[in-house]
């Protein structure tokens, strides 16, 4: 109690009449005990729940004012946006009145970080990542995603409805409080993932599952699988509590019918996943839907990019992962696609002059360095809110395969590869990652060739039948690699199997490499043959 009068005597003063007005807002006492009983609850805990669900309220409703306004005035909020950032980096570029968009292109040209670049000099050239992104846009992705997923699921911010099983939330901007307090069940400050992974275990009654990207909550789940039965044991003796033996047995029953459905065996309340989209996550979503996952939603409440948050998704309802572009920080351009290789880029839109269908690459200016970074994310305009584009993420330019100049897009290999691997019988892909030859000098004696690793549930081995589907579905998806293999300029993509568990230890070793991007972006081809024979030790097939 004495901590709580002294944290009243530190606020503001107008944060004390909010919360003195909050607090005439809430329902009786005994109304709030008989709500939150079978929450097992104290009402001194039920009442900080409230008020944390009412200041997160009044808070998401005026930042959704503000992207109102600044939405329908996009162009003088990107201005707005523009001084601040120059600024805050005291360049000559900023005079007090206004920015003329031409002589800042002209001052400051585009620049561009291949991914090799990045992962060699820690992407010195590109905004700093960081498990919590900064800027308006992380404020607003975190405070109107809670309402918006409290408005669609509307029982799973309750107390003690969800737990995260990651080290690092997938909310982009921390809410110290009243976050924690909304957040009974994972133990506030707990870095380690296996005792975040034994709390969710311990509650039963979980109506959201959170984790900072879908590849970590797949570990997550191939984790589960491989140490059930140690914490199975943990729960029945008590390790984090007091013992469960019947929640034990309840663990060890779930696992025991395989992946299949999962989730939903072990927290039979569960209604959606909360995760944060970032490059190289659609292929995890859809393993954790098709197997642990099966019959549960997917949230994520923003998109990330290198350079911070750069879409918020205010439409939890809806399943393709749709996302609006901000007119605030960080500060958007927009780079029009053209169909085919260009040397010399087009000049960058801002985000008023988006056009729907089109595609365009992000670019992103860093107050740090000042500089405009060419991000690789490419999206596609599906609508727009106001003056602000809708977008929809379609690929990375940077993970794209090229042995001789052809060129195939993330997209257009993903899309073969999942074609090819539906021929295979029974089998799930779980992740996938390309090596070009010259990257492990496997093409002596052959045309150059792609070397494609994957991992597979439902299949153990793989016939020279089902490898050869994927190099036809890969003719079939670009005419210009078709061509290349007519005339025997490109061999056949090379398919191999690897162990359980390969993954999970690759991105364990990028996860401790700090010039890598993952997480939260997951790569899909290898540029660099140490991490390339990484995998290659771990071929069964």
């Amino acid at each position: 109690m004495l901590l709580w009068l002294l944290l009243l005597l530190l606020l503001p003063p107008l944060f004390l009449l909010v919360l003195l007005f909050l607090l005439l807002l809430l329902p009786p006492l005994a109304m709030l005990g008989q709500r939150f009983q079978e929450a097992g609850l104290s009402w001194l805990a039920s009442l900080q729940h409230c008020v944390a669900w009412r200041v997160l309220s009044w808070a998401a409703t005026w930042q959704q004012q503000r992207l109102e306004h600044n939405t329908l005035h996009v162009g003088q909020s990107q201005q707005q946006a523009l001084m601040w950032c120059l600024q805050r980096a005291q360049g000559p570029l900023c005079p007090p009145t206004g920015i003329d968009m031409s002589i800042f292109r002209n001052h400051l040209p585009l620049t561009k970080v291949s991914q090799a670049q990045e992962e060699e000099n820690g992407g010195q050239l590109l905004p700093p990542t960081s498990n919590q992104y900064h800027g308006e846009a992380s404020l607003q992705a975190t405070l109107l995603g809670l309402v918006a997923l409290n408005k669609a699921y509307p029982e799973v911010l309750a107390p003690g409805g969800t737990a995260r099983v990651t080290p690092t939330s997938p909310w982009p901007s921390p809410l110290p409080w009243p976050g924690h307090i909304l957040d009974q069940v994972s133990p506030p400050g707990t870095k380690d993932p296996g005792a975040l992974l034994l709390e969710a275990l311990r509650s039963p009654g979980l109506k959201a599952l959170e984790a900072r990207t879908a590849v970590e909550l797949l570990d997550v789940f191939l984790a589960l699988e491989a140490d059930g039965e140690e914490l199975a044991e943990a729960i029945a003796a008590g390790t984090s509590g007091v013992p469960l033996p019947g929640r034990a047995a309840e663990l060890q029953e779930a696992l025991e019918q395989g992946p299949r459905g999962l989730a939903l065996r072990l927290w039979p309340k569960l209604q959606v996943v909360v995760t944060l989209d970032a490059g190289g996550q659609a292929e995890a979503v859809a393993a954790l839907g098709a197997l642990w996952c099966q019959g549960l939603a997917f949230f994520s409440p923003a998109y990330a990019a290198s350079g911070g948050v750069v879409g918020l998704n205010l439409w939890p309802e809806q399943p393709q992962g749709l996302y609006l572009l901000p007119p605030g920080l960080p500060f958007i351009e927009l780079l029009p696609v053209e169909e085919g290789a260009q040397e010399e880029a087009p000049s960058t839109l801002l985000l008023a002059e988006a056009q729907r269908d089109k595609e365009y690459e992000l670019v992103l200016t860093d107050h740090v360095r000042l500089a405009r970074c060419r991000l690789g994310d490419v999206v596609q305009v599906v609508g727009a809110y106001n003056q602000c584009p809708i977008v929809r993420f379609v690929y990375r330019l940077g993970q794209a395969l090229s042995v001789r100049g052809e060129v195939t897009g993330e997209n257009v290999f993903s899309e073969a590869l999942g074609q090819a691997v539906g021929q295979w019988p029974g089998a799930k892909l779980l992740d996938h990652i390309c090596v070009e030859s010259s990257i492990l000098d496997s093409s002596e004696g052959s045309a150059p060739h792609y070397e494609v690793f994957v991992e597979l549930r439902g299949l153990r081995n793989l016939s020279e039948e089902n490898r050869d589907k994927l190099d036809h579905c890969l003719q079939e998806a670009s005419p210009r690699y078709k061509s290349l293999r007519f005339r025997g300029s490109v061999g056949p993509a090379r398919v191999h199997l690897v162990g359980k568990g390969a993954f999970r230890a690759l991105r364990t070793k990028l996860a401790a490499c700090p010039s890598s991007s993952f997480p939260p972006e997951m790569p899909r081809v290898l540029r660099h043959r140490h991490l390339a024979q990484f995998l290659q030790r771990r071929v069964v097939s």
